[in-house]
């Protein structure tokens, strides 16, 4: 039986060769990083974070990259999809051809001995986690979870909701360190709610709903990030119904993340609505002021310097945003000191990330854009949207796609006809009919809701 664990140690492909020609692990992880950050210029964001999220580099020989993931549906699709951009990188890095191998489910060793957490999220701890008023009780409830899994009825599920960018999948991860740090034996499963439902796709295609099954249920400590995309996926929804019930009968732990309350999940089945309240649910606020004047001189103390304080003073005024634009304009800054040469202060950081403080209606989203984040909602190729595909779920979201294009930007009926190529009439229609709809159906109003928020998510 395969269990999903956070834990892995990763085996080693080596050949005979000399231990110069081949590359550690760590050395694979950098490449990995700067691989992704060259296929910006051809990927979109979307498609970055949907099939490359979980993917991990974990040896690079002379001649070839290991990549792993754990979900054997992504695993195919970046095989069938995605190699040749990732040979191009590879190429302008290294100015060779390499070989890209990709793993899945059950391909690496299982954990022994020297566990550790999945390379990238060592600093997601307790310690590194800044407390303030807006998220003390969530800190202070995860804390209680990782202190004694399963054991405060009260507190299972723990099920933490807010904005994106907050701090949910930080405390996430401080759970399962904190934990694994307790109980090294403990089957500790994190997964997204989007991969949730990938991957039982990919099972019920392969015939592995018993595998996929044993996987979950038989977790010691269950965390979901995002949660709120199973609702409205009819199978997903079954499964996690099952899946919870036999957990919280066993007295395991599970925690969950989310964007909203469940009561405000319109989608999702009325019986688990009932199950996650069952616990403790604890919203996550944005940071106040003298919370987002720790994080700034937490951050920028991480990466060696020492902002002072009134540079301090000026980002904390105007950057109010969540915890993950804050990060990234303290980023900005020291990368503009790095390049510049300039010593930091207010004027310098004016400069360096005064686009951050332009009014957020300023930053229109583009057609493509509204196209991948809707295509990535109904979980269909890009180019079928634009297509000529009459089928019922494929019309839907082509009108969806002209309704946001409408909404969003400022292109006329015409232009957005030109995108899709079809005729102002068409699109004022498929407009119409989602307006109507909006007004009319819950359900449609909460699906126009979540791909509004992943659209502008792009923008943060």
């Amino acid at each position: 039986m395969c269990r999903l664990s956070l834990f892995h140690t990763f085996p080693h492909h080596r050949t005979d060769r000399n231990e110069g020609d081949a590359m550690s692990a760590s050395s694979a992880a950098e490449i990995w990083k700067r691989v992704l950050s060259l296929m910006e210029k051809d990927l979109t964001a979307t498609t970055l974070n949907t099939w490359f999220d979980e993917t991990q580099a974990v040896d690079l020989t002379a001649d070839a990259l290991i990549l792993y993931t754990p979900s054997d549906f992504k695993k195919d699709i970046i095989a069938t999809r995605y190699i040749p951009h990732i040979q191009k990188a590879l190429r302008e890095l290294l100015s060779a051809d390499m070989e890209v191998r990709v793993l899945g489910e059950g391909e690496l060793k299982p954990a022994q001995e020297d566990n550790s957490f999945l390379p990238g999220t060592e600093a997601y701890t307790f310690d590194t986690f800044v407390v303030g008023s807006s998220n003390k009780f969530a800190y202070s409830a995860a804390k209680a979870v990782a202190d004694a899994p399963g054991k405060p009825k009260g507190y299972n599920p723990l099920f933490l909701y807010g904005e994106s960018g907050l701090g949910k999948t930080h405390l996430l991860y401080a759970i399962a360190h904190a934990i694994h740090a307790e109980h090294p034996d403990y089957n500790i499963v994190y997964i997204r709610g989007d991969a949730f439902t990938n991957e039982l796709i990919s099972a019920i295609q392969k015939g592995k709903n018993q595998e996929f099954r044993e996987k979950y249920r038989q977790a010691d400590v269950f965390l979901m990030d995002d949660v709120q995309f199973i609702a409205g996926r009819e199978s997903s929804q079954e499964e996690m119904f099952h899946t919870f019930n036999t957990l919280y009968e066993a007295g395991k732990q599970i925690v969950f993340t989310a964007d909203r309350p469940p009561k405000e999940m319109l989608r999702l089945d009325d019986r688990l609505k009932t199950r996650f309240e069952w616990g403790l649910p604890v919203d996550i606020q944005p940071p106040d002021y003298e919370t987002r004047m720790a994080i700034i001189r937490n951050k920028s103390l991480a990466r060696g310097i020492v902002l002072p304080d009134p540079v301090l003073e000026y980002v904390a005024e105007n950057i109010t945003g969540n915890v993950r634009v804050i990060e990234g304009t303290v980023n900005k800054i020291l990368a503009f000191q790095d390049l510049m040469g300039q010593q930091v202060d207010v004027n310098t950081v004016t400069r360096a990330v005064r686009d951050m403080f332009k009014n957020k209606a300023e930053f229109l989203p583009t057609p493509d854009v509204i196209i991948e984040e809707v295509a990535s909602f109904y979980h269909i190729p890009s180019h079928e949207i634009k297509g000529k595909s009459r089928t019922k779920d494929i019309v839907l979201a082509r009108q969806v796609a002209m309704y946001e294009i409408r909404r969003m930007t400022t292109l006329s009926l015409q232009e957005i006809g030109e995108v899709f190529q079809r005729d102002h009439t068409t699109v004022m229609h498929s407009i119409e009919r989602i307006e109507m709809m909006d007004k009319k159906s819950p359900e449609m109003a909460e699906i126009l809701k979540d791909i509004n928020a992943n659209i502008n998510a792009r923008y943060e």
